[in-house]
């Protein structure tokens, strides 16, 4: 079994969120707690800038719950980084226990189902889950310097200048976290850094598969089945899929990548990174499921496992997906 049930049904009380103007210029913009004027942040440097959007979006969740920083147990998180030094530094600003996780951008589903575990379990009250990502970090990181001004090619995503966390609480509100599956590594032997969607497909419609048997459910059970972040491409490929399977999800699919730059030229295909599933979820879906617009949301969200180390020695790219069951009860 991948999948586990919460029996005492883990809350979602309060979001936080933070993104970049170009982030913000589509309908997430909206929804979002803070929109930055410039990707910087007020830093000198890309990655100092990242670590302090996490930053704000753990202090604005918790506010916005009404809580003190003195009642969170435990702060669970990760990011794109070597080292998952957003995440690490980011958590010397509070004073509770820090748990790093990394699934590249699964990091948020990851760290759902992990904060929904230990809720459930009767070890914790309340925990913040919380992560995000930087276009000019991760592009240096992953791809090349900014400075060479490489051409993008049509497949690839732009990565999310953004972060979001949320409060997960025992009780507190009808948004509840009521089962989660984590996902097999699956390869389908990809290669191209730039070509995400079509690595990260095959691992969502590997967990949502297996979600849909375990669960026994039918896709339709969801009001919404939100992936994060295959983009455009890697939506059609994840639609087609489960479609061999017998499974349709055509009218119920969308992609955190596709939502969060829908209203933007020349995004090619679309958002990634860990913060791109993290700002959509916590700011755009959160608000639809507190006015029961949504009631019933699966959160499949994918991550690349690759490294400038694998990609530079030829290796296919493994990839991943963790899916959460959001229900308001």
């Amino acid at each position: 079994m991948q999948t586990i049930f919460f029996e005492n049904t883990p809350r979602i009380i309060a979001t936080g969120t933070i993104a970049g103007p170009k982030e913000c210029a589509g309908v997430v913009g909206k929804c979002v707690d803070k929109t930055l004027t410039d990707d910087m942040f007020g830093e000198s440097t890309y990655e100092k800038a990242e670590c302090k959007m996490l930053s704000y979006a753990i202090t604005k969740a918790i506010e916005n719950a009404g809580e003190e920083q003195s009642n969170i147990d435990m702060l669970i998180s990760g990011d794109l980084l070597n080292q998952i030094i957003s995440a690490s530094f980011a958590a010397r600003d509070f004073d509770f226990p820090f748990l790093g996780v990394y699934g590249a951008c699964s990091t948020l589903a990851e760290s759902y189902a992990i904060a929904a575990a230990l809720l459930n379990a009767g070890y914790y009250k309340k925990i913040v889950a919380a992560t995000g990502s930087h276009f000019s970090s991760a592009e240096r990181q992953y791809r090349y310097p900014l400075e060479l001004g490489n051409t993008r090619p049509p497949q690839s995503q732009w990565t999310v200048t953004g972060a979001g966390g949320a409060v997960i609480a025992s009780e507190g509100s009808p948004t509840a976290i009521t089962s989660a599956t984590f996902g097999k590594v699956v390869d389908f032997g990809i290669t191209d850094v730039n070509n995400m969607g079509a690595a990260m497909a095959p691992a969502a419609a590997d967990t949502i598969l297996a979600h849909l048997k375990e669960t026994g459910r039918n896709a339709d059970y969801y009001d919404l089945i939100i992936t994060g972040d295959l983009g455009a491409l890697g939506s059609r490929i994840l639609k087609d899929l489960v479609w061999e399977k017998g499974v349709d999800i055509q009218n119920n699919h969308v992609d955190c990548g596709e939502i969060i730059y829908k209203v933007i030229e020349d995004e090619f295909q679309g958002g990634s990174g860990a913060g791109c599933s993290a700002v959509v979820f916590n700011s755009y879906i959160y608000e639809k499921l507190k006015r029961r617009e949504l009631n019933r949301v699966l959160l499949a969200a994918t991550g690349a496992l690759l490294s400038t180390v694998s990609s530079g020695q030829g290796e296919s790219i493994p990839c991943i997906c963790h899916a959460v069951a959001i229900e308001n009860l």
